[in-house]
């Protein structure tokens, strides 16, 4: 497994995967898949300070994660929130686990001081692969959004940095 920063080359790998997410599972509360052109800009987006690292798989996309503003008022600034996602075709292999230790250590480096996660209910996967990089449970915001049909809640979690 490579891991890497992503660039504007790698937005329609990103694209597919995430659209999977966004069209058939309630892993994401967006509603409607990103164009092309959406990707690049999410891409742009991130670089410098904050940052979006793939991994590739015998040389194909097989999964990536990024690290994203908080919110937008400046005391919120040291904090940052992660994105993992992962291709069907890439499950079980480790690549969950590699990409959020390298998006940890690179918060690290720029001097973040605490990562969040939000994470729909029920998506054991998610919440368990946080557990294991020393994320904690820190509350559950109950039926927050709506998507398929259901009302979904949104467990936070949290590790601190420095």
């Amino acid at each position: 497994m490579l891991l890497r920063h992503a660039t504007v080359a790698d937005a329609e790998a990103l694209r597919a995967i995430y659209n999977f997410e966004v069209e058939n599972t309630t892993v994401t509360f967006d509603l409607l898949p990103r164009t092309l052109d959406d990707q690049r800009a999410w891409i742009r987006e991130r670089e410098g300070a904050l940052g979006v690292v793939v991994a590739e798989v015998d040389g194909e996309v097989a999964g990536f994660a990024s690290l994203s503003p908080y919110r937008g008022r400046p005391a919120y600034n040291t904090t940052v929130e992660d994105s993992v996602y992962v291709s069907t075709s890439a499950r079980g292999m480790g690549v969950g686990k590699a990409l959020l230790l390298e998006l940890i250590a690179m918060a690290e480096k720029r001097g973040f001081h605490t990562i969040l996660a939000h994470i729909a209910g029920g998506h054991e996967a998610s919440i368990a692969l946080h557990a294991a990089c020393g994320f904690e449970a820190t509350g559950t915001q109950r039926e927050v959004g709506r998507k398929m049909g259901r009302w979904l809640d949104l467990i936070v979690m949290q590790r601190m940095l420095t």
